[in-house]
């Protein structure tokens, strides 16, 4: 059997651990960031894509197609970027532009 003091020995009690606490139900909100809109992504990963001399197409294509961020350059954190959103959200985005005009 464990009592308070064992706790703070163990050091739990010196990272904040309150056994008093275990009814509780924590929270953790995840929302902090805001939300990316793909095609604000899009547009960023373009860019830079295009400072750094790639393709911008080709290497798009290339990641949506495979997922594999090596497609994507590091450059302006592109790749970090565009790994924040789905890639099936990405193609949404893709499709939904391109037949808009489409009734």
């Amino acid at each position: 059997m464990t009592d308070e003091n064992s706790f703070a020995k163990s050091g739990f009690g010196s990272l904040g651990f309150n056994p008093s606490a275990l009814d509780e139900t924590m929270t953790f909100d995840v929302r902090g960031e805001d939300e990316l809109h793909p095609r604000d992504v899009l547009l960023a990963v373009y860019a830079a894509l295009r400072e750094k001399g790639y393709n911008p197409i080709n290497q798009l294509v290339g990641y949506l197609i495979s997922g594999d961020p090596a497609y994507i350059t590091s450059h302006k954190q592109a790749r970090s970027l565009i790994r924040r959103v789905e890639r099936d959200d990405l193609i949404e985005e893709l499709v939904s532009y391109y037949i808009k005009d489409v009734k």
